[in-house]
């Protein structure tokens, strides 16, 4: 595997220029620019056409986006070339697909999109759904309004004015080795056989390699005497970003499960090459890291 290939969701696919965040009028340059192209987001699905799918890029003519309120715009950036605009609605907002076209959830579909589209919905659905959770504001619960081209979000409250930044909530995932094994875990939900690397969330005043040890010895009781930062993935699901890493284990460790986990065990090159694990999907920063680990590093 190639270490400087990024990851899926991950890339320079979109060029952002957040410096014309700042432009008030950038809504009426949206609009005036025919080669402005629109992404469409209803709730926590996007409009997909096509099969295999592709994302719909809507453009000013079509009756959905000249109906679009200005206040669920958000400007993405700058994508194959062209200004590219999220419109964010409701999930019960009453409208007809363009012909053609339909809304889709991302997750199930996204290893089929190409790497670009991928990552240009992934971003899309982050911030429609951290849009859709901040309605109101958190301190005094007035209604909020974008500001910013989308990116931030104002308390109309002017005595508050409270200003909210997209969410994001950093995890770590780590693959944990011992020499020639390295330790996988599952989840109950999880189809059978499959296993994947350990993950959690960071904690507050947690830094990650600190959030590395503690999760893998919550989950299976094993201790790690080192870790190594690997790379990283947008997680859309909501709002993660994945922070991989690759970490040793006190050599002859053995697994103690605390029940957030349904199964962990420890498995050798040869087991997993045999197949007696079912790999997670293949565009996960997880197969990155057994993919990576399984060829020597």
């Amino acid at each position: 595997m190639d270490p400087t290939r990024p990851n899926f969701f991950a890339g320079p696919y979109l060029d952002r220029r957040a410096e014309t965040r700042e432009d008030p009028e950038w809504v009426a340059a949206a609009w005036a620019d025919a080669t402005t192209v629109y992404v469409v987001g209803r709730g926590t699905a996007h409009l997909l056409s096509g099969d295999p799918p592709r994302a719909a890029l809507l453009t000013r003519d079509d009756p959905l986006v000249r109906s679009a309120p200005a206040t669920s715009l958000t400007l993405l950036g700058w994508f194959r070339g062209v200004r590219c605009v999220l419109i964010s609605l409701p999930a019960n907002a009453p409208l007809e697909p363009p012909a053609g076209t339909r809304f889709e959830e991302l997750r199930p579909l996204s290893a089929l999109l190409p790497a670009d589209e991928a990552g240009l919905l992934a971003c899309a659905r982050a911030l429609s759904i951290w849009r859709t959770r901040a309605h109101h504001c958190g301190v005094c619960g007035a209604p909020t309004t974008p500001i910013r081209a989308g990116h931030c979000l104002v308390c109309t409250n002017h005595t508050c004015a409270e200003e909210f930044f997209p969410r994001i909530d950093p995890a770590i995932i780590v693959l944990v080795a011992d020499g020639e094994r390295a330790l996988l875990g599952r989840q109950a939900s999880w189809p059978p056989r499959r296993y994947s690397t350990i993950a959690g969330f960071v904690e507050p005043g947690e830094s990650l390699e600190d959030a590395v040890a503690r999760e893998v010895e919550e989950e299976t009781g094993v201790r790690i005497v080192g870790a190594h930062y690997d790379s990283s993935q947008p997680w859309p699901f909501p709002s993660s970003l994945m922070l991989g890493f690759r970490a040793q284990a006190v050599p002859g460790s053995e697994v103690r499960l605390s029940g957030e986990l349904e199964d962990a065990r420890w498995f050798t090159r040869a087991q997993l090459s045999a197949g007696e694990a079912l790999a997670p999907p293949s565009h996960s920063i997880s197969w990155r890291l057994i993919c990576g680990w399984l060829e020597g590093g």
